[in-house]
């Protein structure tokens, strides 16, 4: 940023007196770039992390599914061999019977 005063007419003020406004603004235009980059990092580095809390809490919803779907397939594997075990007894007994 260019100071304010730099390049204009300070009028009647004194130069000790436009040498200290133009230091402050000086030091006012530093700190506001400091303070802008300050926030930019800071704005990065939430970025950053809102991107890996999202990255971990799609990973925890694929592994729930995967296990519910794991569960799924055992209890429909354990029900299709008691009913085939039954069928199968059932057969046995009407053709002995």
């Amino acid at each position: 940023m260019v100071s304010l005063l730099r390049g204009r007419d300070v009028g009647n003020l004194p130069e000790s007196m436009a040498t200290k406004m133009r230091q402050s603004l000086d030091e006012f235009e530093r700190a506001f770039i400091e303070e802008t980059h300050v926030d930019r990092v800071r704005r990065e580095s939430l970025r950053r992390r809102a991107v890996l809390r999202s990255r971990q809490r799609s990973l925890e919803k694929v592994h729930k599914r995967g296990t519910a779907r794991f569960v799924m397939l055992v209890l429909m594997i354990i029900a299709t061999a008691v009913i085939v075990t039954i069928a199968m007894f059932q057969t046995l007994a009407y053709m002995m019977g």
